[in-house]
């Protein structure tokens, strides 16, 4: 992944030029398909040179021998090649050129990976060399802010000059605090100083207002970062000190508080990764830490101001390896689209705001810009979680990169935030290199939020950090990250061998959608939804949207209807049952027991659960005739819970995606499954569901359905009740289908 430069499905495709050299190089190691390869060129001995050459193509199993042998000995002898082409049938020749073809391919590669390691250590010098030549043009003192005199100064002076700084940043703070509190104006200090107090350094350096406040916690504990393996960083805090440019702050907000806020947020996600016990408590399945809320009361001062009664706080932390480099990763999480195309299962919607600061030469340290987000779990009981939050990013050491994101609740002027319902305090990540060219990731997430909005079937699940914890989001990253790493792989998985390297990419590209576009249907984002009938546990919710016939979106109106209830099934057996197409006969009401056959199946990672499939289903009609249905399901599953998404497609879209054709104007509607363990083993459980008589717990799991349906054409038409009772009678059905299946009525 090191050379992809990008996180998404456009960054998976291999260089035009390399596709062309593997496949003279006649190694096999290129072949997608299945079909052919690693030919071999074979010239008659006294023939002229316009002779017929002959060609000669290794057989899959002659290739997969020969590559399980190169990785034992790359140099065989003349001895090991006679064994090796009389078990393959192949002549010693035969075998040593294959070898040497072999070993330049790997030659060639290395090469090309060294390569592009050294321009991205040239691009970050030569970044940094703009960076120090522009600070020496206009150097600027660290205390005042002022312009730097090389020469002797008057102690006193110095002292007055830093005083004066300090006063005239702490009226124009005050003034901001009194425009909002007092509803009039307050003009703030005009004067030689202030273009030089915009990028004073004060406000951590001197530490007397309420965002910068350091307490004791500021000089008893280590401000290094622990990443193991016997490293630490051992560097100082973040000092508010890099040359950053202003793109357009919204008149809203104050440069000189946000960026205070950015750095003290900052300041904090470091110390809170760097300290381990007491302040973090290892959680019920060792997954993650859990914060312990007294002893961060008593180290931190309030960031973002005291919690609101009636907000419920949960913060967990949450370690992990990723493939994926350290700059691509961060590049992927600075670009909100990436980003939401990576966490699309607890993304829902997400856009940029405004760009605050930008460094030069396209670098991402010191960016920071203004977010707003609808952080979801794929049910109707658990409501959208909006956040309008700040995202700062800065390198912190060689190969070590700091995100921090945190709500502007407490700066906010002018309208109320974008819910009142939930705060996001420093949370985010650090991201350090690996030598082998993966990243170890520490993810942070600190929340406040209502508890009394979310069902009480969820209490237990969003308590435990599955919901909205580090490790959902390190979950998603080290899934997606691993399925982008197979997919750049020149060998093919699983049963894929008729599709080309764009037939996949483009089956994938188009899965993605599918799982998207369900929990936008369940969670009501994305789309101006209308609700139609709000469902409480075990009833059906119907929300409703009109399309506008845009590329990938139907021409009509579009109902969506979900219900969740509880099942005494484990989550994974559940997971298991719904997402094997054999099974689907047992539980699908339109298969009608017809029978199904896999025409395309990819793998995603280690875990068989996460994989895309292409199945045709046959049902035979009561005059003997038959209907052909193709459907293109996608499953994934972690900690967190699992996701099985699918759709039918038309044939003809169909085997134009699988040619490698582009999947985002098919349009499709999604139906599926979000399955979560229920987590009450770990609670009271909730209203004496999971709990036996004997006071014993039962491991069970919230199933929440899906299904999305085309009511009219155009969005113009009328939705009758006896098209919302339909679905219902197809969702209640259903479930009676699986409790039967698992004798569980």
């Amino acid at each position: 992944m090191e050379g992809s430069g990008d996180l998404s499905f456009d960054g998976m495709g291999r260089n035009s030029r390399d596709d062309e050299y593997e496949s003279r190089s006649g190694t096999g190691s290129d072949n997608f398909d299945g079909i052919g390869s690693g030919d071999e060129i074979e010239t008659h001995i006294g023939s002229s040179s316009k002779s017929a050459k002959k060609y000669h193509r290794h057989t899959p199993y002659q290739i997969q021998e020969l590559e399980a042998c190169f990785k034992e000995n790359p140099h065989p002898d003349e001895k090991a090649r006679l064994e090796l082409g009389k078990r393959l049938t192949l002549e010693s020749r035969q075998v040593k050129f294959w070898f040497q073809n072999r070993r330049t391919q790997m030659k060639t590669q290395m090469e090309r990976h060294e390569n592009s390691m050294l321009k991205q250590e040239n691009d970050k010098l030569r970044i940094e060399n703009i960076a120090m030549k522009e600070a020496m043009r206009s150097p600027a003192c660290p205390h005042c802010g002022g312009q730097a005199i090389f020469g002797e100064i008057h102690i006193e002076e110095h002292h007055l000059k830093i005083e004066n700084a300090r006063l005239r940043d702490e009226y124009s703070r005050i003034c901001v605090v009194a425009n909002k509190f007092l509803g009039r104006q307050v003009e703030s200090v005009h004067g030689p100083m202030s273009a030089g107090m915009a990028n004073s350094g004060l406000e951590l350096a001197v530490g007397r207002n309420g965002y910068g406040a350091m307490s004791s916690v500021d000089t008893a504990l280590p401000m290094g970062l622990n990443f193991g393996n016997n490293f630490s960083s051992a560097l100082p805090a973040i000092s508010p000190r890099p040359a950053l440019s202003m793109a357009g702050v919204d008149v809203s907000f104050d440069r000189n508080m946000l960026m205070e806020l950015a750095f003290a947020s900052m300041n904090e996600l470091i110390k809170l990764a760097d300290i381990g016990a007491p302040l973090w408590l290892g959680n019920f399945d060792g997954t993650a830490e859990v914060l312990n809320l007294e002893e961060y009361a008593r180290s931190f001062p309030p960031c973002i101001g005291i919690k609101p009664a009636h907000l419920t706080a949960e913060a967990t932390k949450a370690t992990g390896t990723v493939m994926i480099n350290s700059l691509t990763l961060v590049e992927t999480l600075m670009d909100t689209s990436r980003w939401m195309d990576i966490f699309s299962c607890i993304v829902g919607k997400t856009s940029t705001i405004n760009v605050i600061s930008n460094s030069s030469g396209g670098s991402k340290d010191g960016n920071m810009q203004l977010i707003q987000a609808e952080f979801q779990v794929p049910s109707a009981l658990v409501p959208v979680r909006r956040v309008k939050f700040l995202r700062f990013c800065k390198q912190h050491a060689e190969g070590v990169w700091v995100m921090v994101d945190v709500s502007i609740d407490a700066i906010q002027e002018g309208p109320l935030p974008l819910d009142g319902s939930c705060r996001r305090l420093p949370s985010g990540c650090i991201v350090q290199e690996l030598p082998n060219g993966c990243s170890k990731v520490i993810w942070i997430e600190h929340m406040e939020y209502d508890e009394s909005v979310v069902h009480n079937y969820y209490h237990p699940y969003i308590r435990s950090g599955l919901g909205f914890g580090a490790q959902r989001w390190i979950a998603t990253l080290q899934r997606q990250c691993e399925f982008l790493t197979i997919m750049s792989s020149p060998v093919p998985s699983g049963d894929n061998s008729v599709l080309t390297s764009s037939g996949r990419r483009s089956i994938a590209m188009l899965a993605r959608r599918v799982i998207r576009h369900f929990c936008i249907g369940v969670c009501a984002t994305y789309y101006n939804w209308e609700s139609i009938q709000l469902g409480t546990a075990e009833e059906s919710k119907f929300i409703m949207r009109k399309g506008v016939g845009e590329p990938g979106d139907l021409n009509g109106m579009v109902l969506s209807a979900s219900r969740t209830l509880w099942l005494p099934i484990t989550h994974q057996r559940l997971f298991d049952f719904l997402r094997n197409e054999q099974m689907r006969g047992q539980w699908d009401v339109l298969s009608q027991g017809g029978s199904v056959h896999r025409i395309v199946h990819i793998a995603k990672g280690q875990d068989p659960g996460n994989s895309i499939t292409l199945f045709r289903t046959t049902v035979a009609n009561s005059d003997g005739s038959q209907n052909s249905l193709l459907t293109l399901q996608e499953s994934c599953t972690d900690v967190s819970g699992s996701i099985i998404a699918y759709s039918s497609l038309n044939t003809g879209d169909m085997n134009a995606v699988m040619n490698g054709g582009d999947s985002s104007c098919v349009t499709f509607l999604p139906s599926g499954f979000a399955i979560v363990p229920d987590c009450y083993e770990n609670s009271n459980g909730v209203a004496g569901i999971g709990t036996l008589e004997n006071g014993g717990k039962i491991n069970g799991c919230l199933l929440t359905m899906g299904y999305q349906v085309l009511m009219s054409n155009p969005p113009t038409g009328n939705l009758t009740m006896d098209s919302v009772n339909t679905v219902d009678s197809l969702i209640t059905r259903t479930v009676q289908n699986i409790k039967l299946a698992f004798q569980c009525n």
